[in-house]
């Protein structure tokens, strides 16, 4: 699969977009989230789930296209 986010120096999870692609999916992912918030003002159960799914969807994205995959690391001994 392609590399759409670099890896973290430290810690675990994604680091920035390296891929146009990264780019957008972060961007809509931040669409989706503010219109929730507006559109469901009223509704905090519909903005929650809107929002939650939405998060759920984009950290599955992250994980399968981040360079070297989610796992923990150290610093400088991970550097390959």
């Amino acid at each position: 699969m392609a590399e759409w986010f670099a890896e973290k120096r430290y810690g675990m999870g994604s680091g920035l977009p390296i891929a146009w692609q990264g780019w957008v999916a972060s961007f809509i992912y931040l669409a989706i989230v503010l219109a929730a918030a507006f559109f469901f003002e009223r509704s905090p159960w519909a903005a929650g789930s809107t929002i939650f799914t939405a998060t759920a969807i984009f950290l599955v994205i992250c994980a399968k296209t981040t360079r070297g995959g989610w796992h923990w690391r150290w610093g400088k001994e991970n550097e390959r």
